[in-house]
């Protein structure tokens, strides 16, 4: 079953904005990092920004001063606000958790939300 849900995606004229969510079952939210990775077509999978269960937070550098990074760990959601959005920010956005235990460890990745910018 899915565990990870990103929504929030669709179309804006470049300077608009958009607010992503990511929505996880507790166990895996709760005490981990959670990054956002984009894609645009025919290009590798970037990262965009993360934040720890601590609130430790990293942006890629060309999303510094636009984007925003949060979590609210009662409803085990993070989210990520985007201003002054680029034509270049077009993509897919996925949400990224990686678990790693003595025992196990498992990548969850949302099925991504499709971000379009438009000129």
């Amino acid at each position: 079953q899915i565990q990870v849900v990103e929504s929030g995606g669709g179309l804006v004229q470049a300077g608009g904005s958009l607010r992503l969510s990511c929505a996880g079952s507790e166990n895996i939210f709760r005490f981990n990092t959670i990054s956002w990775y984009r894609q645009a077509p025919g290009l590798q999978r970037e990262f965009v920004a993360s934040i720890s269960s601590g609130g430790i937070i990293n942006y890629e550098d060309s999303v510094k001063g636009r984007f925003t990074i949060s979590r609210d760990n009662f409803k085990n959601t993070v989210f990520l606000q985007m201003n002054s959005l680029k034509t270049e920010d077009t993509g897919v956005y996925y949400c990224h958790v990686p678990v790693r235990t003595t025992v196990y460890s498992i990548d969850y990745w949302g099925q991504g939300t499709q971000v379009t910018v438009s000129s």
